[in-house]
């Protein structure tokens, strides 16, 4: 008997005495196995997807510059030329690779036994790259979850798993790109379990994603260090006074979170149905929109990060705000609805902080004993609008607390989440999703 071997025999016994059951241990054993896997590709691919970003954003920024020289209104125009090179790339090689990219996943959990194409994940990367890298405006979290997810399918491929646990990989792949690439490891285990249903949650799933999410986690924090996503200053809630004001920044975003998914499928639809030529040129159309729109408002490019830290500093214009977050909705949804390929979850946070720093700022200036910082009401508006558009209370809560360092807001925070949760009804910007884990077995 070698060493490995006496040690297990030696550990099943005290198992046994302690009363834990064998089964347990080969649970744990595999999923650690399993998520680790998961978790480091998860992690290699995030960090793959950040250099191609990167890369294309360079090239674009290039090509806007020279457009700028001749006209300054011609350099957000860039939109459409990403637009026109992403259409032929996804209508002609994988359709799935189109819009946002969690839905993709979240049906082919439901529908399709966890089984993703494997030609998925390469065309996605470099889709979401091109779209978000020409100034699309779009997110990482859609095409990291959809690269991520299907490289997890193609490990549950080689390795035969049963349809069970092909699809909890599934859920570890979702995980690990997201806990990646938002530095959101817990956050981002939350988001692969809930994001599933509108009211329920994937829960046999969660201590896997766990593993795969911290592992993805720290291989890419490894790379890039392990700063939080976004810089927010230094303030604290304090003034129990002010919990009505989160309880309505709730309802504002829930009910705006309602407008946005029917904007953005409303566009959806007519771009899929009713826009009358070829579908590879429709994502062209959708970016050129996009680049009128940012003309005017430069701010809705891109995944908008740097609007959110401007928000956040009190150094953009408060009656900026509110056009900025209606613009940010419509620049979204052509980006995104005509074909494009990037992810909701960045613009929603953009959105989300325009409509809370508003709200914010109305409020100091209307009640004077309203003492809570502005930043505060634009974080707070980031997690519930997300929360009503997405039907994601526990992910959004955890993640903006994750993404910006913060812990010290999660009274107002689950106030306003919970407000949005509830008032948004049944809407979400995932149409794939399932009301409860019970209703999975007639899609089957």
């Amino acid at each position: 008997m070698g060493i490995w071997d006496e040690i297990r025999f030696k550990l099943h016994g005290l198992i046994v005495r302690l009363g834990i059951r064998t089964y347990s241990l080969r649970y744990l054993e595999k999923w650690i196995l399993l998520g680790s896997i998961t978790g480091i590709i998860g992690g290699l691919s995030a960090i793959a997807f950040y250099y191609l970003l990167e890369f294309f954003t360079n090239i674009f920024e290039i090509i806007g510059d020279q457009l700028a020289h001749i006209s300054p209104f011609l350099a957000p125009l860039t939109v459409g030329l990403g637009g026109l090179i992403v259409g032929p790339i996804i209508f002609f090689l994988a359709p799935e690779a189109a819009g946002h990219g969690t839905d993709a996943v979240i049906q082919a959990f439901h529908e399709r036994w966890g089984i993703m194409r494997t030609r998925v994940p390469v065309i996605k990367v470099l889709a979401s790259s091109i779209t978000i890298g020409s100034g699309g405006s779009a997110g990482r979290e859609g095409p990291i979850a959809q690269i991520s997810a299907g490289l997890a399918s193609l490990i549950a491929k080689f390795l035969r798993l049963r349809v069970p646990d092909r699809k909890i990989i599934l859920v570890c792949g979702i995980a690990s790109g997201i806990g990646s690439i938002f530095k959101s490891p817990l956050g981002a285990a939350l988001f692969s379990v809930e994001v599933l249903y509108k009211r329920d949650l994937e829960i046999h799933a969660l201590i896997p994603a766990i593993v795969s999410s911290v592992v993805g986690y720290s291989v890419y924090a490894s790379h890039f260090g392990w700063e939080p996503v976004l810089f927010f200053p230094e303030c604290y809630f304090v003034h129990l006074i002010d919990l009505p004001l989160f309880i309505i920044l709730g309802i504002v975003c829930g009910l705006l979170a309602l407008f946005y998914v029917k904007i953005f499928y409303s566009v959806t639809a007519l771009f899929m149905n009713k826009l009358n030529c070829p579908n590879f040129i429709k994502p062209g159309i959708g970016g050129l929109i996009t680049g009128i729109i940012a003309i005017f408002m430069p701010q809705v490019l891109g995944m908008g990060y740097e609007g959110i830290e401007q928000c956040f500093s009190a150094s953009l214009p408060i009656e900026a705000m509110l056009p900025l977050a209606f613009g940010k909705i419509l620049a979204t949804s052509f980006t995104i609805g005509s074909g494009g390929s990037g992810g909701v979850f960045a613009p929603s946070l953009f959105i989300g902080a325009m409509i809370g720093g508003s709200l914010g700022h109305f409020y100091s200036k209307s009640l004077s004993w309203a003492l809570t910082d502005i930043p505060i009401f634009s974080i707070t508006g980031m997690a519930a609008f997300f929360a009503g558009a997405a039907k994601v209370p526990l992910t959004s809560i955890v993640m903006t607390c994750e993404m910006t360092g913060n812990y010290s807001l999660l009274l107002p925070l689950m106030l306003a989440v919970s407000s949005s949760y509830i008032i948004a009804g049944e809407e979400s910007i995932y149409e794939s999703q399932l009301r409860f884990s019970r209703e999975r077995v007639l899609t089957r």
